[in-house]
């Protein structure tokens, strides 16, 4: 019987109790700031915040290097003789994360690897089904778990509203021009997940408040999901009573279990204060 040990990176959001519960090895990426380079995680996300109102610039977010994926690889190796290492990687197509970490296991026959096409939360939710995978299939062939996760990534869907537009033209994610008229006219963009990289689909305008409801609502009947889980993103700054009334809106449509993600440092350092998403899986 193999044991599998999931490694993933601090860009899924993942909640520590909920790494720990699952025995998930969590990478942490870089945000730099004032040229210092700190390990997401390692300050608090009011930090990217305070950095942002003082500077007016966002900071500087990289990638897990192929030495630190080295490493861990590694060690997860030597601790656990005969394992089977599971990489669940930051979508390849927003990141140079993914490839770092084939860099970094060259030569490692028990490191597989699954591109999750996603980021924050969505990338968080399918690091968890491949924990409930593990737990529940445990005599499971390394490729056959590799086949199964990657249903969950053609399933998952993903989508958010970023809180602070001004973080996206901080970022050169936005126009001068394009940030001016959004803010004039109140419009709030839906960041689908599509493919792997972010698209806006949607547009909607009106204060957060006003506007988190109907894009829940519409989100949710967009697609057919899976009614056992949904997964909300949130970053720090996100009112409370938007919280609770998007969770009434869940449970009025069904979901058995609901849960919330807070993005941290790598995450909110584009998305900014107040940001809300959405996570769920196609029904089967």
């Amino acid at each position: 019987m193999e044991k599998y040990i999931l490694v993933t990176e601090s860009g899924t959001d993942l909640p520590e109790d909920l790494a720990k519960q699952h025995n998930i090895y969590v990478l942490p990426m870089h945000v730099v700031m004032d040229d210092v380079d700190y390990k997401d995680g390692a300050i608090q996300v009011t930090e990217i915040y305070d950095y942002h109102k003082r500077t007016k610039k966002i900071p500087t977010t990289s990638a897990v290097n192929p030495n630190e994926y080295e490493e861990l690889f590694n060690k997860i190796t030597e601790e656990n003789p005969g394992c089977i290492i599971i990489h669940i990687g930051y979508s390849s197509k927003a990141s140079c994360t993914y490839q770092n970490a084939i860099i970094g296991s060259a030569g490692m026959k028990n490191v597989l690897h699954v591109d999750s096409l996603n980021v924050s939360g969505g990338e968080a939710a399918i690091v968890l089904k491949a924990a409930n995978l593990i737990e529940n299939f445990s005599d499971i062939e390394p490729m056959d778990l590799v086949e199964k996760i990657e249903q969950y990534v053609k399933r998952a869907r993903v989508s958010f509203i970023p809180g602070d537009l001004e973080y996206l033209k901080a970022g050169g994610r936005l126009s001068n021009a394009s940030y001016l008229g959004a803010t004039i006219l109140q419009i709030k963009p839906v960041v689908e997940i599509l493919d792997g990289k972010l698209v806006v689909t949607q547009k909607y305008r009106g204060s957060i408040k006003r506007v988190a409801e109907k894009y829940v609502n519409e989100y949710i009947d967009k697609w057919n999901m899976d009614r056992e889980q949904i997964y909300f993103i949130y970053s720090l700054g996100l009112d409370e009573e938007i919280k609770k009334r998007v969770e009434l809106i869940a449970k009025e449509k069904g979901f058995e279990n609901i849960n919330w993600i807070k993005t941290g440092c790598v995450i909110s350092t584009h998305g900014g204060p107040g940001a809300i998403g959405v996570v769920g899986f196609l029904k089967v």
